[in-house]
């Protein structure tokens, strides 16, 4: 469905039969709100918008400076393809304005786009393909539970994994909603699944990965079980990731992409790991945004924790994966599904401009097994690690003023608010481990 026009939204609306529009938008944590409408107000939304209460959304603003509208973006129309018994129901992701009509400062969307248009003015267009992990689990008395729905491995298919249809209705979903999918299968861990899909300009993927979380808690929904995006659901068990593709395109080409270079590939990919690295201790603060994310980050579970940048070797931060030409690209490993898209893809953004200005050196490649060397081996070739913690990698992100400037101050003392209040509660817990270790023996 091609949409790009308030006038193609209104013949769709009718050859549909859509009943309901559902206008959507992010918090600042990543979680899809939404506001229902009737096709009667339809104009309304597409002309003025349709106003709301910010102060009652987390991380938006005071109930003093409450009022906010939502316009929504008519290329994100699609009709959604579940419970159509009562009314055929649509969709659109909409843009937070003020009433004074200027964009909100705290809108995640406005944040990406605000990014996206420091690359523009150097020429650049980002290109950006997450892979997704997510667990299925089952339910007991309508409550999730961490019990696995199947229990299958990397790449196993029935009877292993029992999960092969739900993911069907998922992909199928997805296409009815105009996703291009390359591909799915289950991951290592008992639970686990992977749907890919193809990249896209960074705004419109954004826009897909929140609509892919929603799809996949939908479908499971559907089916009697609960999906996750909980990066650490279960201990002893590898997490769910969300390894990010980053490709930046100048005059059509591919700007990662140099034929003559070392590994094929340009200085502006070299600059803009170079960028990566110097900001990813404060980055990993908004890509790896909860408490239980750094469970996820820890040796021995093919997690990201080593700060390096390599070829193919995925026991590195960052790689580059074999493909050249148009299919060049870096690949960040440590952000995980917690997070929200829109600020993820903009920190990544400003951080690798920044390496593209300042012609960061992302210093020597690691072509090793990273995750075989020791304390010392580490030390001697210089390769720090992630934060280990929220509150870490939150004070990392205090201490960064590129980050700042490109996330606009409400958000970035909003994202620090909320780490640290996430740990803050985590830390003043007593919890299972600590009372079988010690109660019986202190």
């Amino acid at each position: 469905m091609n949409i790009n026009t308030k006038e193609d939204v209104l013949k769709a609306i009718e050859a549909n039969n859509v009943k309901f529009i559902r206008l959507q938008f992010t918090d600042i944590q990543g979680v899809v709100k939404d506001v229902e409408i009737p096709v009667t107000q339809v104009e309304k939304a597409l002309g003025s918008g349709i106003s709301f209460d910010g102060s009652s959304v987390e991380g938006f603003v005071r109930i003093n400076e409450s009022d906010m509208v939502l316009k929504p973006d008519v290329s994100s129309f699609a009709i959604l393809p579940w419970n159509q018994e009562k009314g055929v129901v649509a969709r659109m992701v909409c843009d937070v304005y003020l009433p004074d009509g200027t964009p909100f400062e705290g809108d995640p969307r406005y944040v990406l786009k605000k990014v996206m248009k420091e690359a523009e003015d150097m020429g650049f267009t980002l290109n950006v393909g997450p892979e997704l992990e997510f667990f299925l689990f089952e339910k007991e008395n309508g409550k999730a539970t961490t019990r696995p729905h199947d229990f299958g491995r990397y790449f196993e298919f029935a009877p292993a994994d029992l999960a092969e249809d739900v993911r069907r209705d998922i992909v199928l979903t997805l296409l009815d909603l105009g996703f291009d999918i390359e591909a799915s299968h289950h991951e290592v861990a008992f639970g686990q699944h992977e749907i890919d899909f193809k990249y896209g300009g960074a705004l419109s993927t954004a826009d897909d990965v929140m609509t892919f979380k929603y799809v996949t808690r939908t479908i499971a929904k559907l089916n009697g079980l609960h999906a996750t995006f909980m990066p650490k659901p279960i201990f002893g068990e590898n997490g769910s990731g969300m390894h990010v593709n980053i490709s930046l395109s100048k005059n059509g080409e591919n700007a990662f992409y140099d034929p003559e270079g070392d590994m094929q590939i340009s200085d502006e990919a070299r600059y803009f790991i170079g960028g990566l690295l110097k900001h990813v201790k404060a980055i990993t603060a908004i890509s790896n945004p909860l408490v239980n994310s750094y469970k996820r980050l820890v040796p021995g579970y093919e997690a990201p924790v080593y700060i390096a940048w390599s070829g193919a070797n995925r026991s590195s931060l960052i790689r580059i994966p074999a493909a050249r030409g148009k299919g060049t690209r870096v690949e960040l490993r440590s952000p995980d599904p917690s997070c929200n898209p829109y600020i993820t893809f903009a920190a990544i953004l400003a951080a690798g401009l920044d390496g593209i200005r300042n012609k960061i050196d992302p210093g020597e490649n690691r072509e090793e097994n990273i995750f075989e060397l020791s304390d010392k081996g580490l030390q001697e070739l210089g390769i720090d690690t992630l934060p280990p913690t929220i509150k870490d990698s939150a004070n990392y992100l205090a201490e960064d003023e590129l980050l700042r400037e490109a996330l606009g101050e409400h958000v970035h003392e909003n994202i620090l608010r909320l780490a640290m209040a996430d740990w803050d509660a985590y830390r003043i817990q007593v919890h299972d481990w600590e009372v079988e270790r010690y109660l019986n023996t202190i």
